[in-house]
């Protein structure tokens, strides 16, 4: 039975060892340029661009064709898309699946809302994928994917709001507050899967100090951990080494964000992705 995992853009992978995989690019649309989600792209170039952009910027999610074509060649799909409640990705992911299956006799289509974005993504691929390799089958993958979504987190640091500003998710003048005054957001991934602020630190240092404190106190003690960062790899390292000084045996990866959660993130945005104890 061939298995295969797709994701949209915003998990930031784009490749993913020893199992058949693709990611569905999102896109960044202004009013003079797009910007397409993929391996191609330049970030840092399109960061710096939306720095000095006017007017309106948004995105765009796949559409169910794009979809389709990820799918093909696969008996059995697990696709893991961005929060149904910041994108369409997951609408159009799910049409697809029953399009497969539906033209496809004896494949099996299932689409995980991660509720998330980023890191998160990546860990519930990761554990399918892991399934996939210990020999488990279609249903039993997807009871586990489940289960598993229970005791994984999110938490994000921002140091800019301009693009949510811009976009609708906060007020402009909050977003220019927090410009003026150093302030970096620190927000988590609801169970609902909205964006949800949780503090308002000053400076690096406390975000830092701030973010750990509250890993722990959501149940963090050691598992796995997938740091996003939006050009600012220093406070991707020393978080990773604060959280090894008292976890040395957590498994830490750190990778940059693609165009979705750069766009979102903006410069010196973390997007960081955990387990409880419990997974």
């Amino acid at each position: 039975m061939k298995f295969k995992i797709v994701s949209d853009s915003s998990s930031n992978v784009r490749e993913f060892a020893d199992i058949p995989f693709e990611s569905v690019p999102l896109k960044i649309i202004t009013e003079e340029k797009e910007y397409v989600d993929d391996a191609n792209l330049d970030v840092p170039a399109m960061v710096e661009d939306l720095r000095t952009v006017k007017g309106k910027t948004g995105t765009s999610c796949p559409n169910v064709s794009e979809y389709l074509d990820a799918f093909e060649g696969a008996e059995n799909v697990f696709a893991v898309t961005i929060t149904s409640n910041l994108s369409g990705s997951c609408a159009a992911a799910i049409q697809a699946a029953a399009e497969y299956e539906e033209t496809h006799e004896g494949a099996h289509a299932y689409v995980v809302d991660s509720l998330s974005t980023g890191g998160e993504m990546r860990l519930i691929m990761e554990h399918i994928r892991a399934q996939v390799l210990a020999g488990l089958n279609f249903e039993q993958i997807r009871d586990s994917v489940r289960e598993y979504q229970k005791h994984t987190h999110l938490l994000f640091s921002l140091q800019s709001l301009a693009n949510l500003a811009r976009n609708g998710r906060v007020s402009p003048a909050v977003a220019k507050l927090a410009g003026v005054l150093g302030i970096r957001i620190l927000g988590a991934a609801s169970d609902e899967g909205t964006l949800q602020p949780l503090h308002k630190c000053r400076g690096e240092k406390k975000m830092l100090d701030t973010m750990v404190e509250e890993m722990l106190s959501r149940g963090f003690k050691g598992g796995k951990v997938r740091i996003s960062h939006c050009l600012n790899p220093e406070s991707a390292q020393e978080l990773k080494e604060r959280l090894l000084a008292k976890f040395p045996t957590a498994d830490i990866f750190i990778e940059p964000c693609g165009a979705l959660c750069s766009f979102y993130a903006e410069r010196g945005g973390m997007i960081v992705g955990y387990e409880d104890s419990l997974a």
